[in-house]
């Protein structure tokens, strides 16, 4: 019998779905392109914005001349000298390195890369003891952007807090590029005035062997909705995303995480939690995680947990995780939405604390473990203040 070759198959470019190993990832399929032409108007039939009140966000997705009324403040946490090995400055978005880590990837991100030239690079050379502080103050309502780039050298271990306040109509992109085998850790604080819109957009690379914990606390804004985007850049990185947020009557608090696992020996944590209160009260969680054939040794888990506070608030939670991988340490996701417990409230009832304190005892040990992972102790110490001084109203 004559030998026979073997026929590989091909995909075909008009088909990628017709050989199921060689389709494309649906967790991470969108373009990404520094124009905003390559994006379609963000509508609610779109899958990335279907949970998104896309006409209170509309200003958002064309071009606009910001205002520049932002004011931006480098300090320390402590009160001490900013270090000479910490640098913030202004550059354009044409200098290294904005621009280096990733692209946009929706309309409102291109959009933001384009209204304005301007942007800050925050630098840091060696370990800082003490906390470095940007403060993003707004002055103004009118259609403001703002652009961060965050980078450290290898084997750096440094805490960096960005502190959002006032009002403002804010369109932000922050790039965030770690060094290898770095411990980092950024904390992004939004409470914003009632009147705020934010919409934001964070691009990460975590070096190889690097260890990044990326913390997003949302306490204040009518709208803020904030989507992250992360690769690796070696093996052996570590990522640990954490959320808080309080949505309020009226507020529409929405948060976006993708993991992508594309080096090998990886681990990925995002636990994301929020309370909501009122009627009105609106939440949105999304969080994708993609693990790459490149990733074996991939360990990579996602929660998230909802409090309902106040009857009338609604909030969605879609963990999505998909894996082109079978050599893997875990992989896995959860979610939930939820009232207070009555048992919890019964028992602290029980013991004569009054039912307004029994709650504050139950969200605040809901937040609390997050709240500590943070590992700033100021920091933890305002958040739970603001999150008790949510609850009294």
């Amino acid at each position: 019998m004559a030998n026979q070759e073997v026929q590989i198959p091909v995909v075909d470019p008009n088909d990628p779905y017709a050989i199921p190993a060689t389709m494309p990832s649906s967790a991470d399929r969108n373009p990404r392109s520094f124009e905003v032409t390559d994006f379609a108007i963000p509508t609610h039939k779109q899958d990335d914005w279907r949970f998104t009140p896309v006409e209170r966000i509309a200003e958002f997705a064309e071009v606009f001349e910001p205002a520049d009324k932002l004011n931006v403040e480098l300090s320390m946490l402590d009160g001490s000298d900013v270090p000479a090995t910490v640098v913030l400055k202004k550059i354009t978005k044409s200098d290294k390195p904005a621009g280096t880590v990733s692209k946009p990837n929706d309309r409102v991100s291109a959009v933001e890369w384009n209204s304005g030239n301007a942007a800050y690079s925050l630098h840091v050379a060696e370990d800082v003891v003490s906390p470095i502080v940007v403060k993003v103050t707004g002055t103004s309502l009118e259609l403001d952007s703002f652009h961060l780039v965050i980078t450290t050298d290898a084997n750096v271990h440094a805490d960096v807090v960005v502190e959002h306040e006032g009002q403002a109509k804010l369109a932000e992109g922050v790039e965030i590029s770690t060094g290898d085998f770095s411990e980092v850790s950024t904390t992004f604080i939004q409470e914003w005035s009632s009147n705020s819109k934010h919409v934001g957009n964070h691009r990460i690379h975590v070096g190889k062997g690097a260890a990044l914990r990326h913390s997003v606390v949302t306490l204040g804004g009518n709208l803020v909705r904030i989507r992250m985007d992360q690769d690796f850049g070696g093996e052996q990185g570590d990522l640990n995303m954490l959320g808080i947020y309080f949505a309020e009557p009226g507020e529409h608090i929405e948060h976006r995480t993708m993991v992508v696992h594309n080096a090998p020996e990886c681990k990925s944590r995002v636990v994301y939690k929020g309370a909501l209160s009122g009627k009105g009260a609106h939440s949105t969680w999304v969080g994708n995680a993609l693990i790459e054939p490149t990733a074996p040794g991939t360990d990579s888990y996602e929660l998230n947990r909802n409090l309902i506070l106040v009857p009338g608030a609604v909030a969605d939670s879609e963990p999505n995780l998909e894996i082109e991988n079978g050599n893997i340490v875990g992989a896995g996701h959860a979610s939930s939405v939820g009232r207070f417990d009555d048992e919890e409230l019964f028992y602290l009832m029980s013991r004569g604390i009054s039912e307004k304190d029994a709650q504050k005892l139950v969200v605040a040990g809901f937040f609390n473990e997050l709240i500590e992972q943070i590992g700033i102790p100021a920091i933890s110490e305002h958040l739970m203040n603001t999150v008790n001084a949510r609850l009294e109203k």
